[in-house]
C-alpha cells in the first residue's frame, strides 16, 4: 500500500492544465505519483470554477481525461473546520490574517499529516504545524 505524502494546492494541480506546465512540478509529481498525492475540495472547487469561468472545450478535456478522479479527495469536515478555526484565529491574532481558501487547505493538509506541495508558499509560511514544499523551485 502507498502511503500519501503531499496534498497539491491549486498552483500545482493546475498544471496538468497548462500548455506549458512547470517542469518541476511535472518532475516531482512523476516522481510521487498520482498513488501519493491528493487534493482538498477546496482545491477542486477552484479547479472547476477556472474551467467553468474559461468555458474551454480543450480544457475539459483535459481535465475529465487527466485530472478528474486521479487523486484522493479530502472533504472539509468537521476536524478540517475546527483546525481552519484556530489557524485563521491565530494568524488574525498575530495581524497575519490568510485566505480562507489556503487556510482550509493548510487544515487539510494538517490534519491527515501531509506536506502542502505548491508554487505559493507565502500563503502557508507561519502557519502553525504545516509544512510546505515549493514545487516551483528544486
Amino acid at each position: 500500500m502507498t502511503t500519501l505524502t503531499h496534498l497539491l494546492d491549486t498552483s500545482v494541480y493546475c498544471q496538468r492544465l497548462k500548455p506549458l506546465p512547470h517542469p518541476v512540478v511535472v518532475r516531482k509529481w512523476g516522481e510521487l505519483g498520482d498513488r501519493r498525492l491528493a487534493i482538498s475540495s477546496i482545491c477542486e472547487a477552484e479547479l472547476l470554477y477556472g474551467l467553468h469561468k474559461r468555458n474551454s472545450q480543450r480544457l475539459w478535456q483535459e481535465y475529465h481525461a487527466g485530472l478528474e478522479n486521479k487523486l484522493q479527495q479530502f472533504p472539509v469536515d468537521k476536524t478540517i473546520a475546527q483546525r481552519f478555526a484556530k489557524m485563521k484565529a491565530h494568524m488574525e491574532s498575530l495581524g497575519q490574517p490568510r485566505a480562507d481558501f489556503d487556510l482550509l487547505i493548510a487544515a487539510t493538509a494538517h490534519v491527515h499529516g501531509l506536506i502542502v506541495a505548491t508554487g505559493n508558499v507565502r500563503h502557508f509560511q507561519g502557519l502553525p504545524e504545516v509544512k510546505v514544499e515549493n514545487w516551483f523551485e528544486e
